[in-house]
């Protein structure tokens, strides 16, 4: 890791997050980007293409090295999206040279739901019923939650273990009252059209039972609500989804949820780059921090986004949505967190691999 100074990055293109510019200078100075154009040291882009850095929009982080990993990667801002320990995240949180992280920190789950008995949550987070909805959003807002995480899944594979419409709805009532955003955990098309009747600010993941009809993705578009597909996870996922009890009884196809992002996408519901990346013991399927950031940028294109779309869906539409006003662009006043790749991921989504530097809030950490 190289200590923040005063540094030019000459001779690059720059997408600020929403188009590219050639031929740019930008300068780096005590972790902002300067109005500046010149500096006591340079570095030549070599015709390359800066980057602002990347956001994960669903990660599960357990260490440092997690979020060490998603810094070589270039994603300097990690939206962490449940953690049994509040304790562990608030710890990692400012860390320089690292990501700056946000985190939902417990998720709101059923009686008997699958983070308290498998994925080693606290009971603090099962939720009772409506009544008990304020008690669990003001906890989690007390011990430091950027935004609240629902678990919502299939009843009639789930029954009991799974929160019911009601719930879910006095959960968005609860946050909303709060100025916090929600966000739901649906994998399966149920749960979608749970999350979509609560109205629920987010809905990550995607179905993989089926896909997402026309009147469905209707309503949704009509909410204003956003999605984070996680396609990494979901391709990793729908063949094993059907062994578990969450879609016991249906048969699952990653088909499903691409052909589901497709149509979010026709329907202009804004989309953001997630990966669900996480290393748990628990967890059935493991995603990799960072380099599985990539492989979502090169799946949303796959199911229809424009390169640009999924570059600004992992800069400027996370930070505008999210309300992180001071990243996802690059512009005098912002941080300095940049990502150089060779090439132009603007026409090639692949590009973005060829990483040459990495900088968080001007510290380079690659």
């Amino acid at each position: 890791m190289i200590t923040s100074t005063t540094t030019a990055i000459t001779n690059v293109r720059l997408f600020d997050g929403k188009q590219l510019t050639d031929k740019c200078t930008v300068v780096l100075e005590n972790g902002i980007i300067s109005h500046s154009t010149a500096a006591p040291a340079t570095i030549d882009g070599h015709g390359g293409t800066l980057l602002p850095g990347l956001i994960d929009a669903h990660v599960h982080i357990l260490s440092e090295d997690d979020m060490g990993q998603g810094a070589q990667w270039g994603v300097t801002t990690m939206l962490d999206m449940a953690s049994a320990s509040t304790a562990l995240i608030n710890a990692f949180r400012h860390r320089s040279g690292l990501p700056d992280i946000q985190s939902a920190t417990l998720p709101a789950s059923a009686p008997g739901g699958m983070q308290t008995t498998r994925m080693g949550f606290p009971t603090s987070s099962i939720v009772t019923g409506p009544a008990d909805a304020p008690r669990f959003v003001a906890e989690r807002i007390a011990e430091g939650a950027d935004y609240i995480k629902v678990i919502v899944e299939n009843p009639h594979s789930m029954g009991s273990a799974a929160l019911d419409g009601p719930t879910i709805a006095a959960l968005v009532q609860a946050a909303h009252k709060a100025n916090v955003k929600i966000i739901a955990h649906a994998t399966s098309l149920a749960a979608l059209q749970l999350a979509a009747d609560a109205r629920v600010d987010v809905i990550t993941h995607a179905p993989l039972d089926a896909a997402a009809d026309d009147g469905l993705i209707r309503s949704i578009a009509a909410c204003g609500t956003v999605a984070v597909p996680t396609l990494t996870m979901m391709r990793a996922a729908a063949g094993k989804a059907a062994q578990m009890p969450t879609h016991q009884g249906t048969v699952t196809a990653y088909v499903n949820a691409r052909a589901t992002v497709s149509a979010f996408h026709a329907a202009g519901i804004p989309i953001i780059a997630g990966t669900d990346a996480n290393m748990a013991a628990a967890s059935p399927m493991k995603v990799s921090f960072g380099e599985s950031l990539h492989d979502e940028l090169g799946l949303l294109v796959e199911a229809g986004l424009t390169p640009v779309e999924a570059l600004q869906a992992a800069t400027a539409v996370p930070a505008e949505f999210f309300g992180l006003t001071d990243r996802g662009s690059i512009a005098p006043g912002r941080r300095a967190d940049l990502v150089l790749v060779d090439g132009n991921p603007t026409h090639d989504i692949r590009a973005t691999r060829a990483i040459q530097g990495v900088w968080a809030a001007g510290v380079r950490v690659r």
